[in-house]
């Protein structure tokens, strides 16, 4: 009872403070101002605030701050790792996740643990509510409600590259104008944002709430001059749980112990048996027909903006693969919830149709729609016209994230959020921005791909995206990040890193103890029993060779040698997971340390690449103008690079510039 007076007195509080005016601020000059309460922003803003910078987070309505606008979900394949890496840099969306969890499992746990998938089915009103709790006791970050009509900009600051310099916003009340160092925009689909449903159009960016402003995004394409494309998105109808009959699914039940995202927590909130199940079902021939029946009157699936392709529509999947039977997973939207979330009917025709559709599917034959689906398309920002350090290469203050850089799902947003909101908090107070490798975490993958490639559809993170994934592990993100993170970037808490430092001299303690046990094959046979080691084998093996084999646990040899490795039992699966991986990490290093190295080397970003005095291809001078490639790692990615173009201009720019600071995490970007 207690607790839930205090979470209520939190919320009323926030709603007072956030529900100012512009006119009823008590300053009008913050460090960062964050434009959106979404995934990326409420992340951008907690980041830049922890650094120390005064941090103004300007959102429609304070309400959905923290709403999970789409699936009620967190993680999953290549996502997971992501909410992994954002939690060990002191982000909010893994503690968010443990709290509002409801349902917790592993996926591809088939696999090798390096591809292992934390997923975890959300409460939508537990997860609201924690990030706007969070947010409230996050020191130096104000919240306001209104509308950013448009941004302010001056002439550039001349000893720093770009062509405009962000000062602030105007809100569109028009009140006085609000100033700022730094501005990171999170717009998500709000930006031009248009709902489609059946043949209805009308502006906004979701559902029951305020159409974004045009003024923003003519800042953005005509003030600043920046190539802006379309995407679309859509969102399934939501199902009321007593009209379906779950007697046809298939029961699909969670793990039985739930793995915690944050590695701040032993547990979750949810207790084991109170984890709620998911359910299976397929699309029929009817769920066909119906599609097809009607796609002379769904405007969305016929426009030309691209969608995501790994969560496309169900009309755009029966068009692409006709005659298929497609997955369709129903899932819970919280405790006390009477919703299905129908995850793969994603679908924008008329809401009678929608009907008719669900009820094609047996489990769904009495189904009844609370909400129906619909379609999204918005503006987005091509993102090879950032830095990676997520600010805009022409306009000095300026950074995105989220969907406004072709980006799809929370995950990814929440990533790209809180980079962007660090070094906009580092802008601010006069530090250099940073940059994550690639071949350090997935937030550097997913960044590079971003400004080194671009997008052509929704970019969605997964695993084989990653070169060296046996090392960008979801179980060692607190050891590759945490300490950095507070060393050098700042965004992290001291108990955080107190505790990863703890950890890391834990583990490195166990795997010295390991080490130090050594028997020959014979003896380890006797000392364990059946364990298949060659008759063969005559060398010595000590106990982390002896754990790179399957059949072989810590807690198998901690019995055997109880004096030496019994205190190391809490990072058991740790120490199995960092022996099975080891030799692969070891024969990885060279090739990690060759990107780090074409990484370090810094390309000017006012090089005239059309005109440069070396045997350059045509097409080849049109790639590197184009994308203006920030260091000679990320040239060698962009497709259509040759090996003899990357050949010249390492030559050129070994003869013509020095080494830069681009090593991960420790200079400029």
């Amino acid at each position: 009872m207690l607790a839930q007076k205090l979470h209520l007195l939190r919320h009323n509080v926030l709603s007072f403070v956030s529900s100012r005016t512009g006119s009823d601020l008590t300053r009008r000059q913050y460090d960062v101002i964050v434009v959106g309460g979404g995934h990326a922003g409420t992340e951008a803003a907690a980041a830049a605030a922890r650094l120390g910078a005064e941090t103004l987070l300007i959102t429609q309505k304070i309400m959905t701050i923290g709403a999970l606008s789409c699936n009620p979900s967190l993680g999953g394949v290549g996502k997971g790792q992501l909410v992994r890496e954002v939690d060990a840099l002191d982000g909010l969306c893994g503690r968010a996740g443990d709290s509002a969890g409801v349902h917790f499992s592993i996926l591809n746990r088939s696999k090798g643990p390096a591809v292992w998938g934390p997923r975890a089915q959300l409460d939508r009103e537990r997860y609201r509510q924690f990030i706007q709790s969070e947010l409230l006791s996050t020191p130096r970050l104000t919240v306001l409600e209104g509308s950013v009509d448009e941004l302010l900009v001056s002439q550039p600051n001349p000893e720093e590259p770009g062509h405009h310099r962000v000062t602030g916003i105007r809100l569109v009340d028009g009140s006085h104008p609000i100033l700022s160092s730094s501005v990171v925009l999170t717009t998500g689909t709000f930006l031009s944002g248009s709902l489609f449903m059946g043949q209805t159009t009308s502006p906004g960016g979701r559902m029951g709430d305020a159409q974004s402003c045009a003024g923003l995004s003519y800042t953005l394409k005509e003030t600043l001059g920046l190539r802006v494309g379309r995407l679309r998105t859509g969102t399934p109808p939501r199902i009321v749980k007593e009209s379906v009959d779950l007697s046809l699914a298939q029961l699909q039940a969670p793990d039985k112990q739930p793995t915690p995202f944050s590695f701040l927590n032993t547990h979750t909130r949810c207790k084991p048996e109170e984890q709620l199940p998911c359910y299976l079902t397929h699309t029929t021939p009817g769920v066909e027909r119906v599609v097809r029946e009607s796609v002379h009157l769904n405007c969305h699936i016929q426009q030309d903006a691209k969608g995501p392709r790994y969560c496309p529509s169900i009309e755009s999947r029966v068009l692409r693969f006709p005659g298929r039977r497609h997955q369709v997973w129903l899932e819970p939207e919280g405790l006390t919830s009477d919703l299905l979330y129908p995850q793969g009917l994603s679908m924008t025709m008329p809401p009678e149709l929608q009907l008719r559709l669900l009820r094609e599917i047996p489990a769904l034959h009495r189904a009844e729609i609370r909400t129906p689906g619909y379609g999204v398309q918005y503006d987005f920002v091509c993102p090879t016209q950032l830095t990676p350090s997520l600010q805009v290469k022409s306009t000095q203050g300026l950074f995105l994230a989220g969907q406004i850089n072709g980006t799809t799902g929370y995950e990814e947003a929440a990533a790209q959020g809180l980079w962007a909101g660090v070094n906009a908090g580092r802008t601010a107070l006069s530090l250099p921005p940073m940059a994550l490798s690639r071949t350090q975490s997935y937030i550097g993958v997913l960044i590079d791909d971003l400004v080194g490639r671009g997008v052509t559809e929704p970019y969605r993170m997964f695993t084989s995206r990653a070169e060296f994934r046996t090392y960008l592990r979801p179980d060692n993100a607190d050891l590759r990040l945490t300490p950095r993170g507070f060393e050098e970037v700042g965004c992290v808490t001291l108990r955080r890193y107190k505790k990863a430092v703890s950890v890391r001299d834990g583990l490195q303690e166990a795997l010295m103890a390991l080490q130090s046990v050594a028997l020959s094959s014979t003896r380890w046979r006797e000392k364990l029993g059946n364990i298949s080691l060659s008759e063969n084998k005559s060398t010595t093996l000590n106990g982390l060779d002896l754990l790179q084999y399957k059949d072989v646990s810590f807690e198998m040899l901690a019995s055997a040698f109880p004096e030496c490795l019994s205190q190391y039992f809490e990072y058991s699966q740790r120490l199995k997971i960092e022996a099975v991986y080891r030799p692969h990490c070891e024969k990885q290093s060279r090739e990690m340390e060759r990107i780090r190295s074409e990484e370090s080397l810094s390309l000017p970003s006012d090089m005239d690449y059309l005109s440069l005095p070396v045997s350059l291809s045509q097409e080849v001078r049109e790639i590197l103008d184009r994308v203006r490639p920030n260091t000679l790692g990320a040239a060698t990615r962009l497709p259509g690079m040759t090996p003899a173009g990357i050949i010249h201009l390492l030559n050129y720019s070994n003869g013509n510039f020095h080494l830069g600071c681009g090593v991960p995490l420790g200079g400029s970007g």
